[in-house]
């Protein structure tokens, strides 16, 4: 069908697409319809197939222009998007669903016009991204780093004992519980049940922060708890409300700790033969992650500056699918779905706009600096060789432990190649950002609060 575009941009990356179908294709597709009616209709008084068209005219004028109109429509729309010339960015986002601007008019002597309006890729015109200059605290590993890295290898290598049936459950225990959120009428609220949750007390794995509220039961025991979250709760998603909670406990267990010998690192690895190994193997590790954060911190520094040069206006659908998506993930991380997850923000008694807003500056800035990278990648035409490609895969079954023959296999669809693609993309902007870039040495800062993301 041929169509007549005209492409029109307006605010916060939405366009309007304005299509005309002559008027001899908008009579073309009428008498497809009324023809296709006519060899079906059955109508009294007439033989199947025999129905004149003035009668059946007539009787479904209205429905005949209508699901005429409708295919003109989708026809029409086929034909502008099945364009490949059709630049990126004036496609609608995938998950942007065009609404029609206007009621198109249908009159057989005229032709039609339509308007739609969707978001599109923003458009993004970079600003200043060489020779910045940012500022990055001192950083090393130290002996205190590499103590408590033992400590955690300790736990790990911890057996447990069931205690007594009538000990208390004291903090470093492992135990076993069932709990739930209570409504006012103290029934249980729905998907808020979770049944032998195993964890260590004190180690906050359950999203209700119950740990001091086990902490003195005995197995068996059932208690209800009420407890409240403070406005600056460090768990946002219950921040400011009150919650009802059934708690059973149902195992208790004692941890029991190895010696900090050389015992201990032999049980850890063959490769260790004394305690000392084991500790330059954890400062080797450390450095290593130091390392790894201490480049994400100059890249996230550098890209901050980027966006404060180049604004970016982002449209609300691809807001709400990257809301959306850290929906997703926070629910896995607490072990629930998405439903059960805003059930518990919505408790909190906030609006529903103050929650998305709670989400939402995250959400934007995580996109703002993606289309940059993006950009830049593809003004300087940075792309990912099949050697590259080859020697990634490689490092992944180096890390993994697999197979080079079974990381192929799992990268043989497109979309996880194209993953691969990517990271590889990236990877290379980000070494000639910092190339670009002078990094400087700021005040002395604490090992575990760079990595923990306090600095």
């Amino acid at each position: 069908m041929p169509v007549t575009k005209e492409i029109t941009r307006l605010e916060k990356s939405n366009v309007r697409l304005s299509m005309t179908v002559p008027k001899e294709d908008v009579r073309s597709q009428y008498q497809e319809v009324l023809k296709e009616l006519a060899k079906n209709a059955q109508i009294p008084g007439f033989r199947k197939g025999k129905v004149p068209n003035e009668v059946l005219v007539r009787k479904f004028g209205d429905a005949l222009k209508s699901e005429a109109m409708s295919k003109i429509i989708q026809k029409a729309i086929d034909t502008v998007f099945s364009d490949e010339n059709l630049p990126l960015d004036e496609r609608p986002l995938p998950y942007a669903q065009p609404r029609m601007d206007e009621e198109p008019q249908f009159e057989m002597d005229q032709d039609m016009v339509l308007s739609l309006v969707y978001d599109v890729m923003p458009q993004v015109s970079i600003g200043q991204w060489k020779g910045l200059e940012v500022e990055i605290p001192d950083i090393t590993v130290t002996e205190d780093d590499i103590a408590r890295e033992l400590e955690e290898v300790r736990e790990r290598s911890a057996f447990v004992l069931d205690r007594d049936e009538d000990a208390q459950a004291q903090q470093g225990d492992v135990v076993t519980v069932n709990y739930c959120e209570l409504d006012e009428n103290g029934e249980t609220l729905p998907n808020s049940q979770r049944d032998d949750f195993v964890f260590t007390l004190g180690s906050r794995a359950i999203i209700y922060q119950i740990d001091d509220e086990i902490a003195g039961m005995k197995k068996g025991e059932t208690k209800e708890v009420t407890k409240t979250f403070p406005e600056d709760s460090d768990i946002k998603e219950l921040a400011g409300s009150v919650k009802k909670i059934r708690i059973t406990l149902t195992a208790v267990k004692e941890k029991k700790l190895p010696n900090l010998d050389d015992e201990l690192a032999q049980d850890i690895d063959e490769k260790y033969n004394t305690l000392d190994d084991l500790k330059r193997s954890i400062r080797e590790r450390l450095e290593k992650a130091l390392a790894l954060r201490i480049k994400d911190m100059k890249i996230n520094k550098l890209l901050e500056k980027i966006m404060e040069n180049t604004p970016v206006t982002l449209p609300e659908s691809m807001v709400k699918a990257e809301i959306d998506g850290r929906l997703r993930t926070t629910a896995r991380r607490y072990g629930m779905d998405v439903e059960g997850l805003l059930r518990i923000m919505a408790g909190t008694g906030k609006e529903s706009g103050e929650i998305i807003n709670a989400w939402r500056a995250q959400a934007e800035k995580g996109l703002h600096s993606r289309l940059i990278v993006e950009t830049i990648i593809s003004n300087q035409h940075i792309e990912a060789s099949d050697e590259e490609i080859e020697k990634e895969l490689e490092n992944i079954a180096a890390d993994t432990g697999k197979t080079i023959e079974e990381v192929k296999k799992e990268y043989e669809d497109k979309k996880a190649r194209e993953y691969v693609e990517e990271a590889i993309k990236d990877s290379k902007f980000f070494d000639m950002l910092l190339v670009e870039s002078v990094i400087k040495t700021g005040s002395r800062a604490n090992y575990l609060d760079v990595m923990q993301n306090n600095e």
